[in-house]
């Protein structure tokens, strides 16, 4: 099965990003030295604590087989694992994008059916 990790973005930093072919991250992720991304089960937490009431997102999959060693798990929120990309992040490697609307109370919507095959 495989698997499959998450990067949250705003439209225009990933408009850029497919332009120049790659994504270096946004200011969180330049200031912490690697490219924040979250799994399936992490990204309603994620969601709430770093974008609640944030517009123009735009959620992007990515297959963690194909980032290479650039992609590590590592220990953070609450001694929970991960993963974080070390390096400019390949936009050809995204599996696909999808526009996150924001709900009436603030909250970021995600769709079960973006993640079924």
């Amino acid at each position: 099965m495989r698997q499959i990790v998450y990067k949250i973005a705003t439209v225009h930093d990933w408009r850029d990003a497919i332009a120049k072919g790659h994504y270096s991250g946004s200011a969180d992720d330049v200031r912490d030295g690697f490219i924040h991304l979250s799994s399936r089960s992490q990204l309603p937490g994620t969601l709430e604590k770093h974008f609640r009431g944030k517009t123009d997102l735009v959620l992007i999959a990515f297959e963690e087989d194909k980032l290479g060693h650039g992609l590590k798990w590592e220990t953070s929120r609450g001694g929970e694992l991960f993963p974080h990309f070390y390096g400019r992040l390949p936009a050809s490697n995204a599996l696909w994008e999808r526009t996150l609307d924001t709900g009436p109370d603030g909250a970021l919507i995600i769709q079960d059916e973006w993640f079924t095959c």
